[in-house]
C-alpha cells in the first residue's frame, strides 16, 4: 500500500488531487488548467480560488463548484483523510503503482486510487463478459482464466457479477495476479464487490478506481471504467457478450487504444454470444479458440515464463531496473540495448541475466531481448 500522508505528496500532486475531486473536472480540463496557470497546478493552490476561478478555462458547472471553496488545500486534505480511513493508496502517473500501459492512453486519468500491492511488470489481458451469461458458462470462464494465469499472464477485469468475477476467481485459483477496475470509488463498493475484495487483496491482487472517495457507481461511470480495463491491458478478450453487453465498450476502447481484441465465438442460436460473434464477423476481433491464442497475442511463452510471484521488482539491482526501462515490447539486440544504456558491456550482460532469471524479460535466439 502506498503512503498517502501529506509528507509524501508534492505541492503539484496535492493540487492535482484537490482538483480531481471536483465533479466534472477531467483530464482535458486539467490540461487546460495547467496551460492557464503557466507553471503548474501548484500555483493555483497558492492563491485563493476567487482570484482565478472566473478567468480559468472551466465548464460552468465546475466553475460554480470551485467557487464554493476558499482554496484547494482543504479539498486535498479531505481526500487524503478519506483515503487513509479506507486504506486506499493514490498512484500518480509515472509512479510504479500506476499501470504503465494505461498511462499511454490519451484520456488516461492523472491519478488512480487503489487497494492492494501492485506487483512487478508483466503482460496482462483484459477478460470481460456478460453479467448474466448462459447457464453453465461461468465455470468455463473461471477455468479459462485460470489457464491464462498459469502462463504468467495477469488477468484484468471489472469485478462485476458474472463473467468478470469468474475471471478474477480463475486467476486466483492459479495463484496469479488479477486487477479489478471499478465503476465506483473504492469506499463505495456494492455488497458483491465487498465480498470479493478481501480475497483479491489477500492473494496479491489490486482494486483500482479513478473516482475519488465517496463516489457511487452510475450508468455513466461504467463505460468510463471500461476504458481503464482496456488501457491497462496488452490485449482484450471478450468471452461472452450479447448485442447490448457493456463488455463491448471494453472491446471498443481496446481498439481505440490499438490493443489486439479477441472474442470467444459462440453458437449462432445463442443470443448471449451474439456480441462476440458480431465482433468477429465485422473484423473488430479475432476468434479465440484456445488459451494458446491469448498467450501468443500478449507475447508470452509459458515454457520460458517464471511462475507468478517468483520475480520481485524490489529485489532487482539498479542496473537491472534501468536496463528494463531501455527494453521494449519488441525484441532488441544486445547492441541496440547497449547504445541506449549507460552500462558497460559486462555490466549490461549481468543486468540482462538478472532480468531473465527474475522473469522480467525473455531472450530469443540471436541474442535478442524482449520485455515480458
Amino acid at each position: 500500500m502506498v503512503d498517502v500522508t501529506a509528507d509524501r505528496l508534492t505541492a503539484e500532486q496535492r493540487a492535482l488531487l484537490a482538483l480531481w475531486t471536483v465533479p466534472g473536472l477531467g483530464p482535458r480540463t486539467l490540461a487546460q488548467l495547467r496551460a492557464f496557470s503557466r507553471g503548474g497546478l501548484a500555483r493555483l493552490a497558492e492563491a485563493p480560488v476567487r482570484d482565478w476561478v472566473s478567468e480559468a478555462p472551466l465548464p460552468p458547472p465546475v466553475r460554480r463548484r470551485l467557487a464554493e471553496v476558499a482554496s484547494l488545500e482543504p479539498l486535498a486534505a479531505h481526500a487524503l483523510e478519506r483515503c487513509a480511513r479506507a486504506g486506499m493508496g493514490v498512484a500518480f502517473q509515472g509512479e510504479r503503482a500506476y499501470p504503465a500501459r494505461l498511462a499511454e492512453a490519451p484520456d488516461a486519468p492523472p491519478l488512480l486510487f487503489f487497494m492492494g500491492h501492485v506487483g512487478p511488470p508483466r503482460r496482462r489481458v483484459a477478460m470481460v463478459g456478460s453479467r448474466h451469461p448462459d447457464q453453465g458458462f461461468l465455470p468455463f470462464a473461471r477455468t479459462f482464466a485460470r489457464q491464462v494465469a498459469e502462463g504468467g499472464v495477469g488477468v484484468v477485469s471489472g469485478a462485476a457479477a458474472g463473467v468478470d468475477r469468474a475471471c478474477h476467481w480463475g486467476a486466483m485459483d492459479a495463484g496469479g495476479e488479477t486487477w479489478a477496475f471499478l465503476g465506483s470509488a473504492l469506499d463505495a463498493l456494492d455488497p458483491a464487490q465487498a465480498k470479493l475484495w478481501p480475497h483479491v487483496l489477500t492473494r496479491g491482487g489490486v482494486f483500482f478506481s479513478e473516482l475519488p472517495p465517496g463516489v457511487r457507481a452510475s450508468t455513466t461511470t461504467f463505460p468510463r471504467r471500461n476504458r481503464l480495463i482496456a488501457g491497462a491491458s496488452d490485449a482484450i478478450l471478450v468471452l461472452r457478450a450479447g448485442v447490448g453487453s457493456g463488455s463491448l465498450y471494453t472491446a471498443q476502447a481496446g481498439r481505440a487504444s490499438g490493443r489486439p481484441v479477441l472474442a470467444l465465438p459462440g453458437d449462432v442460436m445463442n443470443e448471449g454470444a451474439a456480441g462476440c460473434n458480431a465482433l468477429i464477423r465485422d473484423g473488430h476481433a479475432r476468434a479465440c479458440l484456445g488459451v494458446e491464442e491469448v498467450w501468443r497475442t500478449v507475447g508470452v511463452d509459458p515454457q520460458r515464463a517464471v511462475p507468478p510471484g517468483e520475480g520481485s521488482w524490489e529485489d532487482l539491482s539498479g542496473e537491472a531496473r534501468g536496463t528494463y526501462e531501455v527494453l521494449k515490447r519488441v525484441p532488441r539486440s544486445f547492441d541496440e540495448v547497449l547504445a541506449d544504456s549507460r552500462l558497460s558491456p559486462a555490466a549490461l550482460t549481468s543486468a540482462l541475466v538478472e532480468l531473465e532469471l527474475s522473469g522480467f524479460i525473455v531472450q530469443h535466439p540471436g541474442r535478442l531481448f524482449e520485455r515480458v
